[in-house]
């Protein structure tokens, strides 16, 4: 599995534009893109209110800018995986890479996480969800072109298990842990994981 590029934490290296979005991504990660402004945004880069009007012209610019960076990982832990093996092995490969870049990231998951469940839109900007599903869809079309993806399933069945499967780790699994901490009398023992399987009608 190749290394995934990390533009989340090298500030000294990143240009003043990258380190405005870093600090919206992780505002809007903890907060809610509703309660941050563009003030605090800045105030969280290091530069004025005026440089992040420049960059982004609107809070949805810098919420567009965002959701980019959560594809840009997405799209990197996804082409990390190894795409030799049957279907099935592939999508496993696929799955614990994201799994991996989002325990490595909790930035991106918890930007992501609260993006979902929140709903959060700025207007006419299609939601991260959307973003999300467009790039799961080219990368699903990719595989199914090369025959390694099914192509005797509907792609969008296979598209929604994609999601669904991913999706579990942002939002099922840290329930699934929290009970377990609170219910489980072994003592450092493992929390369970659970295998998503769709089922078509």
């Amino acid at each position: 599995m190749q290394p995934i590029t990390n533009p989340l934490t090298a500030n000294d290296d990143l240009t003043a534009k990258a380190r405005i979005r870093n600090a919206a991504l992780t505002l809007f990660a903890s907060e809610g893109e509703a309660r941050v402004t563009m003030r605090a945004v800045a105030g969280a880069a290091g530069v004025t209110h005026g440089l992040v009007q420049h960059y982004f012209k609107t809070k949805s610019g810098l919420r567009a800018a965002c959701d980019q960076l959560v594809v840009d990982f997405l799209e990197q832990a996804v082409a990390s995986a190894p795409t030799e093996g049957t279907p099935k092995e592939v999508a496993a490969a696929r799955d614990a890479a994201v799994s991996q870049m989002f325990a490595s990231n909790p930035e991106v998951a918890n930007y992501l996480r609260r993006a979902i469940l929140e709903g959060e839109t700025s207007g006419s900007m299609p939601s991260v969800l959307d973003v999300v599903l467009d790039s799961a869809q080219r990368a699903l079309g990719s595989l199914r072109e090369r025959g390694v993806a099914s192509q005797s399933r509907a792609e969008s069945a296979q598209l929604l298990e994609v999601i669904v499967r991913q999706a579990w780790e942002l939002i099922m699994q840290p329930l699934t842990a929290t009970v377990w901490a609170r219910i489980s009398d072994e003592d450092g023992g493992h929390t369970p994981r659970f295998a998503i399987q769709m089922v078509d009608d």
